[in-house]
């Protein structure tokens, strides 16, 4: 069986394992009417089965503090796991793996070792896509003074033009924001978000610009609203003089409130929509060659991955920054 591999990228504490459980979530019930399965193994399941969990504990509370756990490598890079989805026709065997690789937040942070550094670079190096997971409270609230040291936005540029260089086919990069709920309320705020995305991540989009990049970048914007019934409410810091060790507070929007997640869906929708581009392009790109005999023998199933990918959003707050043409 081919497989496809998807990183998800950002620091410690930024919301990459939160991303990943609703995505996970949200799975089935966005496929629709289509005849499209995507399926957990086993250990996938169960893992983000006990993530969800926590993730759906954030409303036991009328108010609660940060997210779900984060990921950790008990015995080295090495010990850590792909979550892995089948992709395939319902009733039958998949015919392709989607693995999605978190990793440590850690692994970004000034103590960690060259072997864990090395490791987060091989994984962009193999990746068809990367996911970046952005923390939207650290971006918006007080004029964006916490973006630096929670998104880190400057060292995942390094980490991008240490890896992207003599690129040889197309490669997508999704700015995912999460716990954005605060900011989607109405089209002011939801169009001052999209502003922000590109003000903090400015460095990295033009390097995307470059001559020999440029061709082979696609970036689109898409929020994500994790539990969609749970916002922002306000920052405390340990050392309120120094405004240090800030601690992130959330609330939910009623005592009553449910789990509701929103657009959780949507980057699984450009990966597809950004496959199925590669399968018809039909051409010769190294480690990506499958794409062109992939879906060839299977019209039933290229109708089916397509219906769902026409559902992307691209306006508001979503948005297709560079490639277009390699979406459609």
């Amino acid at each position: 069986m081919q497989e496809v591999q998807v990183t998800m990228l950002g620091p410690s504490g930024v919301g990459k394992t939160t991303l990943l459980t609703a995505m996970y979530e949200q799975f089935e019930s966005n496929i629709g009417s289509t005849d499209l399965q995507l399926t957990p193994d086993e250990d996938s399941a169960a893992i983000l089965q006990d993530r969800l969990v926590e993730l759906k504990s954030l409303l036991d509370t009328f108010e609660a503090r940060g997210g779900i756990g984060g990921t950790e490598a008990v015995a080295g890079p090495e010990s850590l796991r792909s979550f892995v989805f089948g992709l395939g026709k319902k009733g039958e065997t998949p015919s392709l793996e989607i693995h999605f690789r978190d990793y440590p937040g850690g692994y970004h942070g000034s103590r960690a070792s060259s072997e864990e550094k090395k490791f987060v670079k091989e994984l962009l190096q193999e990746s068809v896509a990367v996911l970046i997971a952005i923390d939207s409270p650290a971006l918006m609230e007080e004029k964006g003074r916490l973006h630096e040291q929670i998104n880190r936005p400057q060292q995942i540029k390094n980490l991008f033009t240490s890896v992207y260089q003599d690129l040889d086919s197309p490669k997508l990069v999704i700015f995912a924001p999460v716990k954005c709920e605060k900011y989607l309320k109405n089209k002011k705020s939801s169009k001052e978000l999209l502003k922000r995305v590109k003000e903090g991540y400015a460095g990295l989009m033009d390097f995307f610009d470059a001559e020999k990049i440029n061709p082979w970048i696609v970036s689109v914007v898409t929020p994500v609203q994790t539990v969609g019934s749970v916002v922002f409410s306000r920052i405390e810091y340990e050392d309120r003089q120094n405004k240090k060790n800030p601690h992130l507070h959330f609330r939910k929007v009623r005592h009553d409130a449910e789990y509701s997640p929103q657009d959780s869906e949507q980057p699984l929708r450009y990966l597809l929509r950004f496959l199925l581009k590669l399968h018809l392009e039909n051409k010769s790109w190294g480690m990506f060659n499958f794409f062109r005999n992939w879906l060839k023998v299977d019209n039933h199933l290229k109708t089916a991955i397509q219906q769902f990918a026409q559902g992307c959003k691209t306006s508001g707050q979503f948005a297709i920054l560079k490639g277009e043409q390699w979406l459609k």
